[in-house]
Formats: structure tokens, C-alpha cells, sequence
């Protein structure tokens, strides 16, 4: 097993990022000025002659990189996700996801653990906006070393990507040394008979917690982590349904329009099951420490433990 790392995945994408573009000099980096933020100031320092500062203007940056895809590069255009994807989705939608061009979007600072920044800025609405796009990829990696895989995946991928990034550094659980990442394929981490717990980004190492905890109780949770949202692994889910009988999601999201909803989708056409939903439930956030946030929303491995056991109940 690899050293475990306490890290914000907002900082292993701009490790990752410039890893790769050792090797594919046609990989670019545009930011709308919070390069110290999304961490692609690591990029910016190494190569900055590939690196564009396109100021407060995230409509215009997802323009710029459109272009630049156009001409054979490869840009990963950040930005907090509620600007990536908020103040950006008309171009997102008709620059980059209608002729399909092989943009990478980073949504940095994403849900609720943006912690003091307030509502405004706790974007729990990035991956619904992002799923409603033809053609585009959803991640969100729980991880350093996820998040390590997920950009090579992204960069590999011919089409536009959208990826999550987390401002809350937090602990590694994945083993790079056996952790293979496939765009589309969730991951079981533990087996379990009783109910399925599928999570996404960066609770999932809280939702790791909580089923171990439940397994001393006589509580038989499976866990996947699903770390793409789109498209989203039907095998995995569809399975589970039928072995385990009911699913409960987790996500730092609101439950409309994300992972909660996606697999709903799935259950009904395919196997329908009970699916009880868990993360944003249709409010804003507010200002407050990231982990006391976490614990205030239920989202922490203790509130987890406390409401899965409550649901497997009854």
C-alpha cells in the first residue's frame, strides 16, 4: 500500500495536470483568475507560455478554449464551479458541447465543504448542469490518487470532460498500486449483502467509514464508489439492485440532478428498487467550517453510520 495522502483534490488535478503536459506538449491551462485556487498555478509556473489568464470572463475563457481546441490543442479551462458551470453553461452548451470539441472543464470549490465562502459560492448544482449536456463526461474523483487517474482519463478521452475538484484536503484510501480507473466504471470497495451505499467524490471516504462501522452492528453494507457521474456504470448499480434489494446515495450535491437522480434513472428502467437519496436536500448552503458543515448536512462518517443504519431499520 502506497503513503496515504491528506490533500485537496483541487491540488492533486494541478500536480496531475502538469505531470501530464511533460509529455503532451499540446496540453494547455486557462484559469479565470483564481489560479492560486484551482491550483493551476502549479501549471502556470512550469509551463508559462501554455498557461492564459482570462480574467473575471469564464463565458470568454470557455470561448478561448473552444478556439484553442479547434486548432489541435488540449485545454483545461478552471474555475470555482459555480462560475465554470454557472456563469459559463451557454457557452459550455453551444461552443464546446455541440461540435463536441475536446474541451476539459475543472469545476474547483465545489459543494458545501467550500466551507466560509457561503452559498453563493458552494455550487451543489455543477454536476446536474453538466449531466444535461450531450456528449459530456461527468467526474468526480474521491481521491489524490483517483484524481491522479481521472485527468489522465479526461486527457485521453476525445470529447469534453467535466471534473470535480474539492477545496477540503482529505485522506487517500485508494492503493495507486493496484487502482485502475476507467471512464464509466464505478468501483466496489467493500461487498455487502444488506443494502448497497453508492458515493461519489469526496464523501466517499466518509460513507468508507460509516459501512465499516455498521459491518461491528450486523450491518452488511455493499459500498461502490462511483466516480463517474456520466456515463454512468448501469452494470454495477443494476447488480446491486438485484443482489442487495435497495440502494441509498451519497453525494455533496443536491439530490436533484445528480448522482441520487442518475441512479434512480437506472433502477427504474432496469430494476426497480427502493433508492434513498442523501446529500443537498434542495437548499443553499451557508458560511461555516467545511467539516462542521459536513456533520450539520449528515454527510460526515457518524452521520452516515447513524442514517443508513436508521434506513436498513426500516
Amino acid at each position: 500500500m502506497a503513503e496515504t495522502k491528506k490533500i485537496a483534490t483541487r491540488e492533486s488535478f494541478g500536480l496531475a495536470l502538469c505531470e501530464l503536459a511533460k509529455e503532451h506538449p499540446e496540453i494547455v491551462v486557462l484559469d479565470a483568475d483564481l489560479a492560486a485556487a484551482t491550483k493551476t498555478e502549479i501549471f502556470k509556473k512550469a509551463y508559462p507560455d501554455r498557461f492564459f489568464d482570462c480574467g473575471i470572463s469564464e463565458g470568454n475563457m470557455i470561448g478561448v478554449a473552444a478556439g484553442l481546441a479547434a486548432c489541435g490543442k488540449v485545454p483545461f479551462a478552471a474555475s470555482f464551479a459555480m462560475f465554470a458551470t454557472g456563469r459559463a453553461y451557454e457557452q459550455i452548451r453551444n461552443s464546446v458541447g455541440y461540435p463536441h470539441l475536446n474541451v476539459k472543464i475543472a469545476g474547483s470549490h465545489a459543494g458545501i465543504t467550500v466551507g466560509e465562502d457561503g452559498a453563493t459560492h458552494q455550487c451543489c448544482e455543477d454536476l446536474a448542469l453538466m449531466r444535461t449536456i450531450p456528449g459530456m463526461v461527468v467526474l468526480n474523483p474521491a481521491d489524490h490518487y483517483e484524481m491522479t487517474e481521472a485527468v489522465k482519463a479526461a486527457y485521453a478521452y476525445d470529447g469534453p470532460v467535466y471534473i470535480r475538484l474539492g477545496r477540503l484536503a482529505i485522506d487517500s484510501f485508494n492503493d495507486p498500486d493496484n487502482y485502475k480507473f476507467e471512464i464509466g466504471k464505478g468501483v466496489t470497495l467493500k461487498e455487502g449483502d444488506d443494502v448497497t451505499v453508492i458515493a461519489t467524490g469526496l464523501v466517499v471516504n466518509e460513507a468508507l467509514k460509516a459501512v465499516k462501522a455498521l459491518e461491528a452492528k450486523g450491518i452488511n453494507a455493499r459500498l461502490i464508489n462511483m466516480h463517474t457521474i456520466k456515463p454512468i456504470d448501469k452494470d454495477i448499480i443494476i447488480k446491486a439492485a438485484k443482489e442487495t434489494g435497495s440502494i441509498i446515495t451519497v453525494e455533496e450535491h443536491n439530490i436533484i440532478g445528480g448522482l441520487g437522480e442518475a441512479v434512480c434513472a437506472v433502477t427504474s428502467e432496469y430494476s426497480p428498487v427502493k433508492v434513498t437519496r442523501l446529500g443537498i436536500e434542495d437548499i443553499y448552503g451557508h458560511s461555516g467550517p467545511a467539516l462542521g458543515l459536513l456533520s450539520e448536512f449528515g454527510l460526515d462518517a457518524e452521520g452516515l453510520e447513524k442514517r443508513i443504519e436508521s434506513i436498513v431499520k426500516k
